[in-house]
């Protein structure tokens, strides 16, 4: 017998490497004659740079870079299959490093986040895996590019400072010969969880600026700027962005990745199945184990049980997830997609509060594996 345990992290409890491997050594207590691979999971958010380079025995690289306020931080990234980097913007560029009374995205930038390219670059790297989320930026990725050498210019000819939100509007012109040619060479995929597009109602400032400090004025400002933005981009670089799923994303970041770097915007589930390979292993499966802390409705927008699922769909492998808590009944959603799921368990086996939970996270998720699979096995051995 084979089973494949394939699950995310629990936020703030166990990273999806730890989920797997209490899964993994639980099923191993009641029966160690079944081969069980452990393949942890992300869905290119937080987690993910951790995700990738444990279970891809890939390694660790820390450097300095500015975070969203100009100031000098340590950031790190990984790298996996030695020419392979994983960065995730909100290392660099991320709300967390803003300090509440801080958070304005007229003023913050993505400039960090193209500083861990041009080291992921200069390291030999040939891919650049780029997890979107969690941004404190509204730039549309024009520090990023400022970072790797391309440079902007007003009406008057004059060259823009640091980019941030307030400098999208003043954009007249995009240079970019100063751009390293070994930076275009490489490929970049943006794991992207959201289809917004630029600009608009739907956008980057009107849907996601709030949170990051903007106050309604701002958001209208910031949503001009990303308009004229997109217009300056069109016209010098011949790349249509403004209605682009996927470009909202980060602040516009999506977008700027893929006007600067001819980058893909992916479902980030996709590029971590790709990634880990994790279709051959599958194949020949006869369970596959997925989860996740939340198991809810925005599971099935992307999230990794639901890509898992549909790859397990593909063999006609029965799917169970093992979550930290199931928020989402199965006659809410549709019946092809409740159907992706044999079963779907919460690992709290009383009533207790978040802390408790998290608290126990190790114990309750090992004991509820043993009575599942416990189940499962003298079902499949009758």
């Amino acid at each position: 017998m084979k089973i494949i345990i394939a699950c995310d992290k629990y936020k703030n409890s166990l990273s999806a490497n730890m989920v797997c491997d209490v899964i993994a050594n639980a099923i191993k207590d009641i029966d160690n004659t079944i081969e069980v691979v452990v393949n942890p999971m992300a869905d290119g958010g937080e987690g993910t740079v951790e995700t990738l380079v444990e279970s891809c025995n890939g390694k660790y690289v820390t450097t300095k870079v500015l975070d969203p306020l100009g100031q000098e931080i340590t950031a790190r990234f990984g790298i996996i299959y030695d020419d392979i980097a994983v960065i995730e913007m909100s290392a660099a560029s991320g709300l967390w490093l803003v300090p509440y009374e801080k958070r304005n995205p007229m003023k913050t930038t993505t400039y960090g986040t193209g500083q861990l390219i041009k080291k992921a670059i200069e390291m030999k790297c040939k891919k650049i895996i780029m997890g979107l989320g969690g941004s404190s930026t509204n730039d549309g990725g024009m520090g990023m590019a400022q970072a790797l050498g391309v440079k902007f210019y007003d009406k008057f000819g004059n060259l823009l400072g640091l980019g941030d939100g307030s400098k999208l509007l003043n954009i007249s012109k995009i240079d970019m010969s100063g751009l390293d040619p070994d930076v275009l060479k490489a490929e970049y995929e943006c794991a992207c969880d959201v289809e917004n597009p630029l600009t608009g109602k739907n956008g980057a400032a009107y849907v996601y600026a709030a949170q990051k400090g903007a106050d309604y004025n701002m958001i209208k400002e910031l949503n001009r700027g990303l308009i004229n933005f997109a217009k300056v981009v069109k016209n010098d670089l011949g790349k249509n962005i403004r209605d682009l799923k996927g470009a909202g994303a980060s602040g516009g970041l999506g977008g700027g990745m893929v006007a600067f770097l001819n980058a893909k915007l992916r479902i980030g589930v996709n590029i971590i199945i790709d990634v880990t390979k994790l279709d051959e292993k599958i194949k020949n499966a006869d369970l596959v184990i997925s989860g996740e802390g939340a198991f809810d409705r925005q599971t099935f927008f992307g999230k990794s049980a639901f890509g898992v699922a549909n790859l397990a769909k593909k063999y006609n492998i029965p799917v169970i997830t093992i979550n930290g808590s199931v928020l989402v009944s199965r006659d809410s959603v549709k019946r092809d997609e409740s159907e992706l799921f044999s079963g779907n368990f919460s690992i709290l086996n009383k009533p207790m509060d978040l802390s408790e939970a998290i608290e126990n996270a190790s114990s309750l998720l090992k004991n509820a594996t043993k009575e599942i699979i416990n189940f499962y096995l003298k079902i499949k051995r009758t």
